[in-house]
């Protein structure tokens, strides 16, 4: 294997296909290259993108975008929600630029579920640079991106928008050229100018440089050429000296690749401000959208805790009031059966459809008569409190659904009876008398948890530690320099690494409150104190404030305990009761023998 793998090694493993990229030619495609068919179903090419440009084909790229989908079902809720108002022009920039609500959410990175800006690196990114209009948005947007942030560039444009005296730091000729970055490279199109500029290379050598940089064309012969002449024409040309040569170089090639164009950010940010609006005056149907939409930056779970903080009653699904995707009504909002993790998609297309046709459910009775839905399936929404409608509890239901059901957990109900033959007269099912039962919050949570993936109830209330007393998050500000103990459910955590190649971590962590609390995980910590999966967290460490924003630099972290669940402990408890009597029993009948052989021993034991 050895042998032979060195043979093939550097050749593709397979043939895959570019999400979107489409080549147009003058021809067709077979006058250039065979084709072969895959399974989507489009006739597709053998050819790599260098190879497609060697040839002289044309490939465009064109990309689905999540944001988009969210904004245009937003807009879709609220003429549902209030038909009474004007209709929305989502195109008025002009109106949003100029918007106090809208430029407060951005100072203070209030914009969870916004297109581009709702992640940890942004929020903190949008304090620092008090961006609140839209050119400094658009800069954000392009400072974010890796090779701007690799290259130290990121905490340069920090440094001199804060302290305006460092502005002066930068080379004048690159303070010409880049007058509204304070001389910082910040947009691909900076990277030609410095290059045609600074370094006296023409415009087609420029772009050479720009797209050798972003690595599809490192190895090329011309790209080194181009290298050559950068460090000849200014040293030999321009004068710089060869340290400036080189630490602009260091710049450019470290985050060219991996920078925006000005005109891709400049249309980001147009995105970021139509998201913006519709957050800061319709946050319950934006986030709704953004449920439905599966998220953005981050998971289901945090969006629906917004909801909430937001004014928003969330509950379960429910199989009179949910649809297939999370609804709105007024401040109520119906999770959707699509969260539903094990449901299948069929029948919450069934259970819509005859809601729609003959009007909601009138006990569970009825449900059973009118849905063909497999002991399994009902069983999730049951778990779910799906039939609360009824006033019966959770358990009592689960009974219910067993005794009236008598089907297999594996079999499904629709082979047995045609749902769709009515009988004239309905048969009335059996009633059972079944005692009172119970079910707790702390069970419920856990059936969330396990059914939907996070609870709807507060995480903090299945802690060991209840009586654990940390610092909230709006209060970190009065502990500067000071060690605190947090407490904070995660939300996310960046891995990373420093320049000397060790792992670092980046968390973000909710407390009580709903608030953000930002950690900084240090390689030696990060080593000793791991992150073990989604729950609550007690974190030491020292409150740090840098421009605005306020982290903690995490000491020591453990991950707290959960309760027993109590769904199975009465299950466990039962067995620890049988395994007491079996033992005492086999005592019992060891004294009995021992007694038969000698009284004496009896009395010994």
């Amino acid at each position: 294997m050895i042998k032979y793998s060195h043979y093939i090694h550097g050749f593709p493993s397979h043939l895959s296909i570019h999400a979107s990229g489409i080549l147009i030619s003058e021809n067709p495609i077979e006058y250039f290259t065979a084709t072969f068919m895959p399974p989507k179903g489009y006739p597709t090419i053998q050819f790599d993108m260098h190879v497609a440009e060697d040839v002289g084909l044309y490939k465009f790229d064109i990309l689905s975008q999540r944001g988009l989908g969210k904004i245009k079902d937003a807009l879709a809720i609220i003429r549902e929600t209030q038909p009474n108002n004007p209709e929305i022009d989502i195109h008025d920039l002009k109106r949003f630029k100029e918007d106090e609500r809208i430029k407060d959410m951005l100072r203070n990175a209030k914009a969870i579920g916004c297109f581009y800006v709702e992640s940890p690196a942004m929020r903190m990114l949008l304090r620092k640079l008090r961006v609140d209009d839209y050119l400094g948005l658009v800069a954000a947007s392009s400072v974010i991106r890796p090779g701007v942030a690799q290259s130290g560039m990121m905490q340069t444009y920090i440094q001199r928008f804060r302290n305006p005296e460092l502005r002066n730091d930068a080379h004048p000729v690159l303070r010409k050229l880049m007058p509204e970055t304070y001389g910082v490279m910040v947009y691909q199109e900076d990277v030609i100018k410095v290059a045609h500029y600074f370094a006296g290379l023409t415009l087609g050598e420029a772009d050479k440089m720009l797209r050798g940089m972003s690595g599809k064309y490192r190895s090329r012969e011309e790209f080194q050429q181009v290298k050559d002449k950068f460090f000849h024409n200014c040293i030999h040309e321009k004068g710089h000296s060869p340290e400036l040569t080189a630490e602009v170089w260091r710049q450019t090639e470290s985050f060219a690749g991996y920078a925006f164009a000005k005109g891709h950010s400049a249309s980001y940010a147009v995105e970021s401000y139509q998201s913006l609006f519709l957050k800061a005056y319709y946050p319950l149907e934006y986030t709704v959208a953004t449920i439905n939409n599966y998220g953005g930056f981050y998971r289901t779970e945090l969006y629906v805790l917004e909801a909430r903080l937001h004014g928003g009653v969330i509950h379960e699904p429910c199989v009179n009031r949910s649809m297939i995707e999370t609804t709105l009504y007024k401040k109520d909002i119906f999770l959707g059966f699509h969260l539903i993790q094990g449901f299948e998609s069929n029948n919450s297309l069934k259970i819509f459809t005859e809601r729609m046709k003959n009007g909601p459910f009138k006990d569970f009775n009825d449900f059973l008569d009118r849905v063909a839905i497999s002991l399994e399936q009902i069983s999730i929404l049951i778990r779910l409190d799906g039939f609360r409608f009824t006033r019966k509890d959770k358990r009592t239901l689960l009974w219910e659904a067993h005794f009236k059901l008598g089907i297999s957990a594996g079999k499904k109900a629709n082979e047995l009876v045609n749902y769709e033959v009515r009988d004239l007269f309905r048969i009335q099912r059996p009633e059972y008398e079944i005692p009172r039962l119970e079910n707790s919050i702390e069970e419920d949570t856990f059936d969330q948890i396990e059914l939907l993936g996070f609870p709807l109830y507060s995480a903090f209330h299945i802690v060991r530690d209840l009586d654990f007393k940390g610092i909230l998050a709006k209060d970190l500000h009065k502990h500067i320099g000071k060690t605190v103990w947090i407490q904070g459910y995660l939300i996310h955590r960046k891995n990373t690494t420093t320049k000397g190649g060790k792992s670092m971590h980046f968390g973000t962590f909710l407390d009580k409150e709903g608030q953000w609390l930002d950690t900084v995980h240090f390689p030696q910590i990060a080593a000793k104190y791991h992150f073990r999966g989604t729950g609550i967290y007690k974190v030491r460490g020292k409150v740090i404030e840098d421009y605005d924003c306020i982290t903690v630099e995490v000491d020591y972290m453990e991950k707290m305990d959960v309760i027993e669940d109590p769904r199975y402990a009465e299950v466990r408890d039962e067995e620890k009761e049988r395994t007491v009597v079996t033992r005492n029993r086999r005592v019992d009948y060891w004294i009995k023998k021992a007694t038969d052989l000698s009284p004496s021993l009896v009395n010994e034991k």
